[in-house]
């Protein structure tokens, strides 16, 4: 008794000179097409100007929503960062010139800041504590006394 297999290996064996036919025309078609195969310059030249195609097909194209959700949020930005812009710069310009009492008071306060705080000298440094090991009865005594 014929198993499976070997009934249908008898009805395809029909087809393989005919598969054997396409995969030869395939294999000459490229074997043709590489040893046509266009030099470096060529071949750079083509991915340059390809590439911008292939970043909006790959990059941008799938998540235009995104994309443009975040062109929006920047317009936005960049609205609100120019009015503020503006509105400072015009405050600036209208603003009068201290009075002469303003720069005294400020001037006043400076000078009762600096008796307050006192001089500044710079301290001298504590030489770092030494890192040897010691026993951990005597690191709870200086933790302890500090």
């Amino acid at each position: 008794m014929k198993t499976p297999r070997e009934i249908l290996l008898a009805r395809h064996r029909a087809a393989g000179p005919r598969l054997d036919d396409i995969r030869h025309a395939v294999v000459e078609d490229l074997n043709r097409r590489e040893t046509g195969e266009p030099g470096i310059p060529v071949d750079l030249v083509s991915w340059f100007l390809g590439s911008p195609k292939i970043l909006w097909r790959e990059l941008i194209f799938p998540c235009r929503r995104i994309w443009t959700g975040l062109a929006a949020v920047w317009i936005l930005i960049f609205i609100f960062n120019f009015s503020q812009r503006d509105r400072a710069d015009l405050a600036a310009r209208k603003a009068p010139p201290p009075s002469p009492e303003a720069i005294q008071a400020w001037r006043q306060q400076q000078r009762l800041l600096a008796e307050l705080i006192g001089p500044n000298e710079t301290r001298a440094a504590q030489p770092p504590k030494s890192l040897t090991p010691r026993p951990s009865s005597e690191r709870r005594f200086e933790a302890m006394a500090a």
